[in-house]
């Protein structure tokens, strides 16, 4: 079932999003939850999902890049993204820590509640998550580059943040321009195009 991806503007999406208790994270709803997310992220497509996405303020999110996603990017771009699939799976009550919060990479991000936009935004390059999985697990994810910049992305919504907040402002783009103007372009020849100092 494709659940609706609400847009900027939403309260929910403003919100600090709620724990879930062990109990809640072993239920049938929430199962069900998590599996219609990834329906609707895999759909969409998109790399990752937060529940407030969805209209529930909750601390869970999807995850996924797959590696179809990856067939229109050159070796270099990958490279430069420091991009790899990284397999379907679920973060909740999550708690980030930034490793060498002076180590950042800078690019294009975009939402799909913030459809049609991109802008490019710097992120820790390796990060630390504590959470729980779909099972009530606790688990300790090491994640460097791409897969970094996505939890951190997912996790912003959990706390009601949006990319927006982190961005450069004279970045932000329509994403048709950005396939337009700077699909091939290497990041040092985007960032000195658009100014995109502090």
């Amino acid at each position: 079932m494709r659940l609706k991806i609400v847009q900027i503007g939403e309260a929910v999406l403003r919100q600090a999003a709620r724990p879930l208790s062990p109990e809640e994270i072993r239920s049938e709803s929430i199962r069900l939850l998590i599996e219609f997310m990834r329906e609707t992220m895999q759909d969409a497509p998109g790399v990752g999902l937060a529940a407030p996405q969805v209209g529930m303020s909750i601390q869970l999110a999807a995850i996924e890049d797959r590696e179809e996603y990856h067939r229109n990017l050159s070796p270099a771009q990958l490279k430069e993204r420091e991009r790899r699939p990284v397999p379907f799976h679920v973060i909740i009550n999550p708690t980030l820590t930034l490793l060498n919060e002076d180590d950042k990479a800078e690019f294009f991000e975009g939402c799909l509640s913030m459809e049609g936009y991109t802008a490019v935004v710097p992120r820790a390059r390796r990060v630390q998550v504590e959470c729980f999985d779909h099972n009530g697990k606790g688990q300790t994810i090491n994640a460097s580059g791409w897969y970094a910049r996505i939890l951190q992305h997912e996790i912003d919504h959990l706390h009601g943040a949006i990319y927006t907040d982190r961005m450069y402002p004279r970045t932000l783009i329509t994403a048709e321009n950005l396939q337009r103007h700077w699909k091939d372009k290497p990041m040092s020849e985007i960032r000195k195009a658009l100014e995109t100092t502090k």
